[in-house]
């Protein structure tokens, strides 16, 4: 039996810096930051934290349904020079924002939607804050 006749697996690596898509990347800055207490999560904290200029980043849930809501946030932001991302949805936010039980086999559980939250401290240098980082200085 030849080399040739075996089947041959071709992958090709992926290109550094395009590993991890921003949703990705954004749940693991997300996970850092509260291992390390930089989460301010809701619009009271939220906006407490942005009035201090204490905040890096701001991530708003788009199916918020309260316009003042989000009115309120994007001009506190923008008054602030806080950097805003949107994300799809508040449930999806306050899984990642650690606002959930999670279960034996890892499963988040009780999940409790966070429309606005506002990180104050990054905690790690990860390859997913360089993959955020990226995204916010080309938009």
């Amino acid at each position: 039996m030849s080399s040739e006749e075996a089947p041959v697996v071709s992958e090709a690596p992926a290109p550094l810096g395009e590993t991890m898509d921003l949703m990705t990347a954004l749940q693991l800055v997300l996970k850092k930051s509260l291992a390390h207490g930089g989460l301010a999560r809701g619009l009271h904290e939220g906006a407490k934290i942005i009035e201090k200029h204490a905040a890096q980043l701001c991530l708003l849930a788009e199916d918020c349904d309260q316009p003042d809501y989000v009115k309120l946030v994007k001009a506190l932001c923008a008054e602030h020079n806080v950097n805003l991302l949107t994300v799809p949805s508040a449930k999806t936010l306050g899984e990642w924002a650690g606002l959930c039980k999670i279960d034996s086999e890892g499963k988040a559980r009780k999940v409790v939607g966070c429309s606005c939250v506002v990180i104050k401290d990054y905690g790690e240098d990860t390859e997913g804050l360089h993959v955020v980082l990226q995204h916010i200085k080309s938009h």
